[in-house]
């Protein structure tokens, strides 16, 4: 397992990629994991999608709640390392874990006992549906924690320099979600048709063995996971250092699904099929900023382990070198979207009433995919050097701006489109702003160290 990636020393493009690309497959898997599921439970109807587009809004708020402890545990462990503090770095690793077993079972404890009056948020219309809904998110919200730990060890592996763990875990938790999958919703041999309570169960037997597995591999590390004790008391210094750099990121992450929530309820007037079509529409816009994600998260961690060394000169060359990356790959999503929406909505949904609603939001999303790259990936940079509040400021105001946009739109000939209309143009928005901020921050860095080394020199 001494696979680690001297981020600190050496060609900068090289080892970023070499950190990155298995953080990208290893996102593109989870993309492949959650597409696999909607391509099945497509095959049961739209009505089945959004049972699932409903449920699957409350799994993506707890991806924020778990950003709490994984984006302060990544960052400050990544100071550590960069520092050489290999103990301190356990200590953090260490809390980190205790923070998220308490917020896993908590999450999983809330939404089992309201899982009725969660679902009912949505007005759903169907009953059916509504049933649905409530088995999937009992299923996959109720174990939440195999979820939350398989963010954090990729985080903390990530953190160290070491992202083959995470690729190999998804990679076989994505084999067994594709055997389950049809097995277990339709009801192949001895297996009885669960349908979507089907699709639940086989995403967290998948979850389960990623966790496993991912224990195999930090038991054969040496570099961070053996200073890792759990059963000590908690600390409750790095406790504090880990809630005040990661409450930045979680606010944005929590606003911003109580938002799409909000959106996802404006979308539901206009029918089940419209969250169907959502629900299709994340799935295949995810083709950019999943993989985005991954390479920001490689990034934060080349930031945060050469902030740490006070290698700073290293920082600005490295986030010019992730966007030579990134912006081709946003730009491929967003002609892929606009060119080619019908082939690809097909692919999941073939209901005839339901397909114009779909090659819609693809194409108007799609012009938004650079501009999410973009946004993506400097949120990583801000975040590496500790400073989650601007990715944080603009997210949450931009995310907001979407709700009176989208009730302004809608009221007008555009409709539905509408909706579709505030999601891009705040992304792009987002992307350019954060950006411009971010250059700004780089070059005071600078000035101030130049200043520094001018008035040492004197």
């Amino acid at each position: 397992m001494q696979k680690k990636i001297d981020l600190i020393n050496g060609p900068i493009l090289s080892s970023l990629t070499k950190l990155a690309l298995p953080i990208m497959a290893t996102s593109l898997i989870q993309m492949a994991y959650n597409m696999i599921d909607m391509i099945w439970i497509g095959r049961l109807g739209s009505s089945a999608v959004a049972s699932v587009g409903a449920a699957g809004m409350y799994m993506w708020l707890s991806n924020g709640l778990v950003t709490l402890a994984r984006m302060g545990g990544q960052v400050h462990v990544g100071h550590a390392v960069g520092a050489g503090r290999t103990d301190f770095a356990g200590r953090y690793a260490a809390t980190t874990f205790q923070m998220t077993l308490l917020l896993g079972v908590l999450y999983g404890l809330v939404c089992t006992i309201f899982s009725k009056p969660l679902i009912a948020f949505f007005h759903l219309t169907s009953t059916s549906v509504i049933n649905d809904a409530v088995s999937y998110l009992m299923i996959t919200c109720g174990l939440v924690i195999f979820s939350f730990l398989n963010q954090i060890f990729t985080g903390l592996f990530t953190a160290i320099g070491n992202s083959h763990p995470a690729f190999l875990s998804t990679s076989v938790g994505l084999v067994i979600n594709i055997i389950l999958d049809p097995l277990l919703i339709f009801g192949i041999g001895p297996f009885p048709a669960l349908k979507v309570t089907g699709a639940a169960i086989a995403t967290i037997i998948a979850q389960m063995v990623v966790t496993l597995l991912f224990l195999f591999f930090a038991s054969q590390d040496h570099i961070l996971f053996h200073h890792i004790h759990l059963l000590q008391a908690p600390d409750s210094k790095k406790a504090s250092e880990i809630f005040r750099l990661g409450l930045p990121s979680c606010l944005q992450s929590l606003v911003f699904t109580g938002i799409s929530m909000t959106i996802a309820r404006l979308v539901a007037g206009y029918g089940d099929a419209a969250v169907a079509v959502q629900k299709v529409g994340a799935q295949i816009e995810s083709i950019s900023w999943m993989t985005s994600d991954g390479f920001a998260s490689a990034v934060n961690s080349f930031i945060a382990q050469n902030h740490g060394a006070g290698k700073e000169d290293r920082i600005h060359a490295g986030y010019r070198s992730a966007l030579k990356i990134v912006l081709p790959w946003g730009l491929f999503c967003t002609i892929l979207l606009v060119c080619f929406p019908t082939p690809i909505f097909k692919i999941f949904i073939t209901e005839p009433d339901v397909i114009p609603m779909g090659i819609s939001y693809l194409m108007i999303l799609g012009f938004s995919q650079l501009f999410t790259s973009l946004e993506i990936t400097t949120s990583g940079a801000f975040c590496g050097y500790g400073r989650t509040l601007p990715p944080s400021i603009i997210g949450i105001t931009l995310n907001l701006l979407r709700i009176p946009m989208a009730l302004a739109l809608t009221a007008t000939p555009l409709a539905l489109s509408g909706i579709w209309w505030s999601i891009s143009i705040t992304s792009i928005l987002k992307g350019l702003i954060l950006f411009i901020w971010f250059q700004i921050t780089i070059k005071k860095i600078i000035l101030h160290k130049e200043r520094r080394h001018s008035y040492v020199d004197l």
